[in-house]
């Protein structure tokens, strides 16, 4: 899709901007050193400096989709029986009134609405505190409609696609396998089998393009059914695929089922 519109905020850059989808696992990796947060931190590495991050995170459902437009976007503390430490944890990122206008005016085909009350919630800012730790780049979220079904947001991407060549970073932060009945907290770095073998389903589809058995993935069978027993955290992977062109790069990174239940395996792609 072409913008509507040219964008008074972004003008076109002389590079395209890499996709990101990250799992992000538990809220605690926010303030931690470990394996997973080196590996977010590598895959920027070669990355030139976006102007704007817009994150679609697991962690913001609504009914129908919406971008925030605040100046200065809030953290969202969306968890609990964490220490206190983790409450405390800050992530002073602006946000542009501005770029999420724009976006609206471009998607309003999609109906996209202006939000001034959500913020950054732990799908966002625990991430960006190790990819930016100098809260120095514009951060905007895109919700996830409830309501929709998987297709709706894989479309719904593709019309973000005019924003790689204007220098802002997309990220969908999720995990491709995801089932909190079945956490184990005593097993870091260890998945179930079904969790496994789900989460190698899932980076199979992704290296051959399979988008559409991944669009459809209530039909993978029985693994697939408990690593996506609702949808709102694989849906993001769903938003980065989208934006993948012709013969595009894929990278697989931090590939890892841990605590039983939860694959932090990410994407880069381009």
């Amino acid at each position: 899709m072409k913008p509507i519109k040219e964008l008074k905020n972004l003008a076109p850059t002389e590079t395209r901007m890499p996709v990101l989808f990250i799992g992000h696992g538990n809220p605690m990796y926010g303030i931690e050193e470990n394996d997973f947060t080196r590996g977010w931190r590598k895959a920027i590495e070669n990355m030139p400096p976006p102007r704007a991050i817009i994150v679609v995170s697991a962690h913001w459902e609504t009914r129908g989709t919406r971008i925030t437009t605040m100046p200065k976007p809030r953290v969202i503390y969306d968890f609990g029986g964490f220490p206190q430490k983790l409450f405390e944890a800050q992530y002073p990122a602006a946000g542009s009134p501005e770029i999420a206008s724009e976006v609206a005016e471009n998607l309003k085909q999609k109906l996209i609405e202006l939000d001034e009350t959500w913020g950054l919630d732990h799908g966002t800012w625990t991430i960006l505190r190790h990819l930016y730790p100098n809260a120095d780049v514009p951060v905007l979220q895109l919700s996830l409609d409830y309501t929709k079904p998987p297709s709706f947001h894989y479309e719904l991407a593709k019309d973000l696609a005019f924003l790689r060549e204007r220098g802002v970073l997309i990220i969908g932060s999720g995990n491709m396998v995801h089932n909190l009945r079945r956490i184990n907290f005593r097993a870091p770095n260890q998945g179930l089998d079904w969790a496994n073998e789900a989460n190698e389903i899932f980076k199979n589809l992704i290296s051959a393009n399979e988008h559409d058995k991944l669009i459809k993935y209530e039909n993978l069978g029985s693994q697939i059914a408990l690593a996506v027993p609702t949808a709102e955290h694989f849906l993001p992977m769903l938003y980065a695929l989208a934006l993948q062109t012709p013969g595009e790069p894929v990278e697989i990174f931090n590939d890892a089922v841990d605590l039983g239940s939860i694959s932090m395996t990410s994407v880069r792609i381009g």
